[in-house]
């Protein structure tokens, strides 16, 4: 379970002076909440809103997701998309496609959004596209084989996002009261820190996500 790793009435303020979800994604997030497992793995609206920003500020051309969920992170990041844009995104779950396809057609983004239903590991490199922006939200022991997949995909200047960078705080936790997943996580992030191929922020947002910028090939 994800936990606010910020005092409640900071988020509710963030949110308050965030520009408002639209009823696309509120009605996306209610229907998450009272019908599938683990709504908790949402986005949601302040990350949300941060994702579809930092599209709109890039307008990239090609963006590559991996972990879809219901689909509520892809539409925000396909707002920014170039007019000739596309958006691949890939998960393992086939029991949500067609919940993620329904709203991609509410949203009008059919066209611009490629749904891939498999192991990530597998799909990534049959994907013959260069990507100026990935999100990392899958399985959490797999982002470093994620990572390194991506890697050659992204240009020099393009962008990694990886979400759930702090895993509920665990990541500070002595090593051997961490999670799997946590260790995984913490794993990712120190390697991440010690490649010189990239610069990176890790911002403490919801569960943390660390934005990456490729310098070096």
């Amino acid at each position: 379970m994800t936990k606010l790793l910020i005092p409640q009435t900071i988020n509710d303020y963030a949110e308050d002076f965030t520009t408002p979800e639209n009823e696309l994604l509120a009605a996306l997030n209610r229907e998450t909440h009272l019908k599938i497992e683990l709504p908790v793995m949402l986005s949601g609206h302040l990350q949300g809103s941060i994702l579809q920003m930092l599209s709109h500020m890039l307008k990239p051309h090609r963006i590559l997701e991996v972990g879809t969920y219901t689909g509520y992170s892809a539409i925000c990041l396909a707002q920014g998309l170039t007019e000739d844009g596309h958006l691949h995104t890939i998960d393992i779950n086939e029991e949500l496609q067609d919940m993620c396809f329904r709203y991609f057609c509410n949203a009008g983004l059919e066209k611009k959004i490629t749904q891939h239903i498999g192991k990530a590991g597998d799909i990534i490199p049959a994907i013959d596209e260069k990507f100026d922006l990935v999100f990392i939200d899958a399985d959490k022991q797999n982002y470093h084989l994620y990572y390194d997949l991506v890697f050659d995909k992204v240009p020099i200047g393009g962008f990694i996002l990886a979400d759930n960078v702090l895993y509920d705080g665990e990541v500070i936790l002595p090593e051997d009261q961490q999670s799997k997943n946590a260790k995984a996580i913490h794993a990712f992030n120190q390697k991440v820190r010690d490649d010189a191929r990239v610069e990176q922020v890790l911002m403490p947002v919801r569960d943390g996500i660390t934005i990456m910028r490729k310098i070096a090939n």
